[in-house]
């Protein structure tokens, strides 16, 4: 007879009970939501069977955006108003990602509060409301799949992501209606998917290059515990920047010297990005690229080439691996196995490189786009009790964290790849005699001296007795949670005062606007959601409108009588009218009765296609049956 299991209180919920809780891997350029259902963990996909959701927003006006591949579309028409790899500004200064405007095509404005903001139609945004905006479209995704209200969510970082960062990220949460579980490093996420499928035990080397940001991290997988030995990476190293190097050599092949227009920036990022998903299954891969000038210039691109022109980002890619091994105290030898995560590492170059590196074949039978998601929503699914808890996860502190002492030096409480959560707590005394005030200034980095790290916080510790220099005893204590953030508390002990922060870095929001943001969501859902129904019917409505335009063009005077194309062309400025207007349902009507009246059209044009193609050939070369 078999024994029942009981649950200490708490602990798990009844059948009945089962709480949705969802994983994101939020990515800097595709993003996907994964959940655990009938016990198998899954990404899921929208109503087009799309698992992947393009991480680009494109700002229509005050009211309307729209998320994913829409946006990707509008990019072409509207490049100034839409935003892609966002995650590349998430916690950073203004100051910090000065180099990368140019390359953005967007307007990109310093503010006072040092949070650099994106101009668009709907007013100057920060990257944790244009984030917040992508997590809401995987926010509903997950819930119209799941059809509840969901408890909770597992969002993933970059393991290299600094405090700043991660707060970024859980007030784009938080902005976006979701209830935070835990941040999770995404390498830990992989390991998480991986080691419970394969039951692995040993020490890992999780390589993780993605659209933006590049991590490397060494776990120690043993009887269930994932521990993070070491980490290493660059946040801002990743497939974006193979891009920019094909696109230099693009224009270079071109002789295009207008290459700040934005349209036509962006349209060579597409395009780029288009030739590294083409050369994965190809060999070389056609291209046409419309000029500034109005001209189409056509070229060739060869796998052989572009894995010359990428060579360099790979390489640089191999640094942090080199760190995070001296940091665990490994030598190559010690590793059973390389997981490969992020899109780009699908690319030859990649694994031959990472291979060569580490001296054995990485491990690729897991799908890099969605094992980090997949891992989110097992470490989600236990967060919410609904499975017991037999995985520990260990992560670890990116950089050290510590205070400023007299000299402008930095002391460092809680050093680098430090286990979290962790409390370490350090004594300190006063410089002066009589002192009653002391300035507490948080820092995180590696350096030496507070110049070369960067300020986190700073408060002040009063009502210290006033005693001679050195006599007075303050204990400062710096708490990082599971999360990765961080808590700091000083304490004089002789008469018990004390000040604690928790430390929310500048380039965070503030709670009030966190607060007031939400309060403007939920009341103005209903609104909003109205909006955003009409604009996807516009611009469906504008892309009819210019498709049919270009095949009139060309076609129209060729292909149709003269009744038929004054139909036709009535249809269209029927659409062009109502396209302009805020009747949705007038302009899925336009739109339905254009497609219909251009059907016939459509045919002919396929037809005239294939004779264009077949012009000058015998049917015979087609059909003659290979020696």
């Amino acid at each position: 007879m078999a024994l029942l299991q009981i649950s200490e209180p708490g602990k798990s919920t009844s059948p009945h009970e089962h709480r949705l809780a969802i994983g994101i891997d939020l990515g800097t350029t595709n993003s996907l939501v994964a959940s655990v259902r009938s016990g198998i963990a899954d990404t899921m996909p929208d109503e087009n069977g799309n698992h992947l959701l393009p991480s680009v927003v494109h700002y229509v006006d005050e009211k309307n955006s729209i998320v994913g591949h829409g946006a990707l579309q509008a990019a072409q028409m509207d490049p100034v108003n839409t935003i892609s790899s966002v995650k590349r500004m998430m916690g950073r200064s203004f100051a910090e990602i000065n180099g990368e405007i140019n390359r953005s095509g967007n307007k990109i404005i310093d503010t006072e509060a040092s949070v650099p903001r994106v101009e668009t139609a709907a007013g100057s945004k920060s990257a944790i409301e244009i984030s917040s905006d992508i997590l809401k479209s995987l926010r509903d995704r997950a819930e119209k799949t799941l059809g509840g209200e969901l408890f909770g969510a597992v969002i993933t970082v970059p393991a290299y992501f600094d405090d700043a960062q991660r707060q970024a990220t859980k007030d784009a949460a938080r902005l976006a209606g979701l209830r935070i579980l835990r941040l999770i490093n995404e390498p830990t996420a992989a390991a998480v998917a991986y080691g419970l499928d394969k039951k692995a035990k040993g020490t890992f080397v999780i390589y993780d290059l993605g659209g933006g940001t590049m991590d490397v991290s060494i776990l120690k997988l043993n009887k269930g515990i994932f521990e993070v030995l070491a980490t290493a990476g660059d946040t801002a190293l990743g497939g974006d920047d193979m891009d920019h190097e094909i696109i230099d050599y693009l224009m270079a092949e071109c002789g295009e010297e207008n290459t700040d227009e934005p349209v036509f920036k962006r349209n060579a990022l597409m395009q780029a990005r288009n030739i590294k998903e083409n050369l994965l299954t190809n060999e070389k891969t056609d291209i046409k690229l419309l000029l500034t000038n109005g001209k189409e210039w056509s070229g060739q691109l060869t796998r052989e080439k572009m894995q010359v022109l990428v060579a360099p980002v790979v390489e640089k890619s191999l640094k942090p691996c080199k760190r995070a091994m001296r940091d665990a105290g490994i030598k190559k030898s010690d590793i059973d196995g390389i997981v490969m995560v992020g899109g780009p590492t699908r690319m030859q170059i990649v694994r031959e490189k990472v291979s060569e590196f580490f001296g054995q074949t990485p491990l690729t039978d897991i799908d890099p786009d969605r094992v980090v998601a997949v891992g989110a929503a097992l470490q989600a699914d236990m967060l919410a009790g609904n499975k017991n808890n037999d995985v520990l996860l260990l992560d670890v502190t990116p950089l050290s964290l510590g205070l400023e002492i007299m000299g402008g030096m930095v002391e460092k409480i809680i050093p680098r790849n430090a286990t979290i959560p962790v409390a370490r707590a350090q004594e300190f005394t006063t410089f002066k005699d009589g002192q009653t005030a002391m300035s507490i200034h948080v820092l995180q980095g590696e350096r030496e001296m507070v110049a070369d790290c960067r300020s986190l916080a700073k408060f002040e510790l009063k009502g210290i007795p006033p005693l001679v220099a050195g006599a007075a005893r303050i204990r400062v204590t710096f708490q990082v949670d599971a999360d990765g953030l961080l808590n700091v508390a000083a304490t004089e002990l002789t008469s018990g005062i004390e000040t604690r922060v928790e430390v929310i870095p500048s380039y965070g929001l503030t709670d009030g606007e966190i607060e007031s943001m939400l309060k403007d969501s939920i009341s103005h859902a209903g609104d909003d959601m109205a909006a955003r129904a009409l604009r996807e019917q516009q611009v469906e409505a504008d892309r009819l409108f210019q498709a049919v335009s270009a095949a009139l063009a060309r076609d129209g005077e060729t292909l149709l009588n003269e009744s038929t194309l004054s139909e036709i062309n009535d249809c269209l400025n029927r659409l062009g009218e109502v396209s302009r207007k805020n009747d949705r349902n007038a302009i899925k009507t336009a739109i339905e009765k254009l497609d219909k009246v251009t059907q016939d059209f459509a045919a002919k044009r396929m037809d005239l296609g294939v004779s264009r193609a077949l012009s000058g050939h015998n049917i015979n070369e087609f059909t003659k049956e290979p020696d």
